[in-house]
């Protein structure tokens, strides 16, 4: 172990030339970034995550019901005890073959059967006041850690030049405050990692989790290489836009529909800037060009830019869908659907309950007539489930 640790902690790889790890123990005159530091974000990555439970339970749950917030989830489906065991033990989306077995089975047309399934899919979604509460713990800790970021940045050099973030690297002694700063935000990346597996489901689950994994990657290796002057800068950048986002949603969530448009489409103009403007102008010019003339080149150099490239990719790939969503907002006077809602919609509201194919039939609606004649539909291959 002790062996893959040097190869893996090699100096030639990580530290510009005639740099040791040595240089960056911590002395009497001077305190340096160390390794152990990361430590301390496990235990207070579970803090956080305590934290959020009271928060959400005390103070976002009363401020909810208070802004009257829906209570309830989506509406149930009706019970039915066929359906349920072909949703549970067989496929949550039914092909157009075993929608046409269910009709012929429950004579129900096709059409009850599809919304029975999808009100029976939305049933297992979450209500709109547990939406509002995530997104509220979200929204203070965004606006806590970004205004805690821009008092600390303002205070610096390398804020309104970033090539102080080299002036004198990697010998830069290690603040209080940039270290607070530093282990909290890392702190919070861990402990959304983890809870992203019982938060809200949304489509972009994938592209969330690689992005939290490149953040604690980044955040990790840049503190442990002291290159925390131009991780500052990028932390408070990406901050800036989240704190706008989660409140246009619980605006959206309040049904202050004017106040989540504009609050929308100033997160979108704010994205926009800070990430496609300037994160490539202000971070990749100095970690791609004012770090290299500075220090020359070291294999790290490389991976870290490669990390802030995959990050820009992402930042590509969600601004496509800001501006679609954007688009839609001025050309229909309404910020339409999120494309990463996780409730399910329809184009009709009829009723809710089943319409039979004969009048006089009432077989199998209570989920007990049937039961054996399955036609053979309680059985087979599924279709592939939609993301």
């Amino acid at each position: 172990m002790a062996g893959i640790l040097a190869w893996f902690w090699n100096e030639r790889f990580w530290l510009p030339h005639n740099v040791t790890w040595a240089d960056l123990q911590s002395t009497e005159e001077a305190a340096f970034p160390q390794a152990e530091d990361l430590y301390l974000a496990f235990p207070l990555a579970f803090c956080i995550f305590m934290i959020r439970l009271l928060f959400e339970r005390f103070i976002a749950k009363p401020c909810a019901l208070g802004l009257k917030v829906q209570a309830n989830g989506p509406q149930k489906a009706q019970p039915n005890a066929i359906l349920e065991k072909v949703f549970t033990a067989i496929t949550k989306h039914p092909d157009e073959k075993r929608l046409e077995g269910l009709s012929k089975q429950l004579d129900w047309d096709v059409r009850s059967i599809q919304r029975w399934f999808r009100q029976r899919r939305n049933q297992e979604k979450p209500s709109t006041l547990t939406k509002f509460c995530e997104s509220m713990w979200r929204f203070t800790f965004y606006l806590y850690i970004f205004t805690y970021g821009v008092r600390f940045l303002k205070k610096t050099p390398w804020l309104w030049n970033t090539r102080q973030c080299w002036n004198g690297y990697p010998y830069q002694p290690l603040m209080p405050d940039l270290h607070y700063y530093y282990i909290v935000e890392l702190s919070f990346y861990w402990s959304l990692m983890f809870s992203q597996f019982i938060d809200i489901k949304r489509k972009d689950f994938g592209i969330m989790f690689t992005h939290h994994i490149v953040a604690v990657t980044l955040l990790t290796f840049s503190y442990v290489t002291n290159l925390t002057r131009v991780g500052t800068l990028t932390l408070c950048l990406h901050d800036v836009a989240d704190v706008v986002l989660e409140a246009a949603k619980m605006a959206n969530y309040c049904k202050c529909q004017k106040l989540s448009d504009l609050l929308f489409l100033t997160f979108a103009i704010v994205f926009i800037v800070s990430r496609l403007g300037l994160f490539p102008l202000w971070i990749l010019n100095t970690t791609f060009i004012e770090l290299y003339e500075a220090l020359g080149n070291f294999p790290a150099l490389w991976v870290f830019n490669m990390l802030l490239v995959l990050l820009q990719i992402l930042h590509c790939f969600w601004s496509y869908l800001i501006v679609k969503a954007a688009y839609k907002a001025i050309s229909k006077g309404k910020v339409a659907k999120d494309d990463r809602s996780d409730i399910e919609s329809s184009s009709d509201e009829e009723e809710t309950v089943p319409r039979s194919k004969t009048p006089h039939s009432t077989i199998a609606t209570n989920g007990t007539g049937g039961a054996n004649g399955t036609n053979g539909y309680l059985t087979g291959g599924t279709c592939s489930e939609e993301h």
